[in-house]
């Protein structure tokens, strides 16, 4: 059984930062890329970040250069930090990574339970 947990969601203002974390735990043997979603009011979820096992990084076209993406491996743990915040970004902000838990060949796709994020003044 693999666990995601996200924490770090808030209200913040208008060109503001957070750093939202999400830390996997369970019986896993590998993790491989991870990755933050997220979903706001009225809306389908939309991608908004991927990180490999090697470091390298992707981002939605509406993030890009406001919000990066990072892991320690040791801990099984993704962020993302989020800097000049806009209205726009409020949503339900979900991590997701790639598992391959311990006794099995398959990888699977688990998700968290999401962490809010309302920016607005």
């Amino acid at each position: 059984q693999v666990q995601l947990v996200e924490s770090g969601g808030g209200l913040v203002q208008p060109g503001g930062s957070l750093r939202l974390s999400c830390a996997a735990s369970g019986t896993i043997l590998s993790i491989n890329t991870m990755g933050w979603s997220r979903q706001a009011p009225g809306k389908q979820r939309e991608w908004v970040a991927t990180v490999s096992k090697d470091g390298s990084t992707n981002y939605a076209d509406s993030v890009k250069g406001r919000f990066t993406i990072s892991r320690d491996n040791a801990k099984n743990t993704v962020y993302l930090q989020m800097d000049s915040l806009k209205p726009e970004d409020t949503a339900v902000y979900y991590c997701n990574a790639v598992v391959r838990a311990s006794g099995s060949t398959r990888w699977n796709n688990y998700w968290g339970q999401g962490t809010r994020v309302t920016v607005s003044s």
